[in-house]
């Protein structure tokens, strides 16, 4: 099992290695699917209550330090 930053993992076990938040079942393409099709923050953690709003905030903050460390 793999893990990034400690909040999102892959197992190939688990969902064919989609990285999941850890200890769920949710991909983190979700939270990305749902801010890009316009829904907020809370939308996503109303509608996945197993992902914490650390675990998507940091989630998030490791992608965007990803996307500048490219540039």
């Amino acid at each position: 099992m793999a893990s990034l930053n400690g909040v999102i993992t892959r197992d190939p076990e688990l969902l064919g290695g989609t990285p999941v938040f850890r200890g769920t079942r949710v991909p983190f393409q979700a939270l990305l699917d749902y801010l890009e099709g316009g829904q907020t923050l809370d939308q996503f953690l109303d509608d996945f209550p197993t992902v914490t709003r650390d675990a998507a905030v940091h989630a998030l903050e490791h992608a965007k330090s990803l996307v500048f460390s490219e540039l």
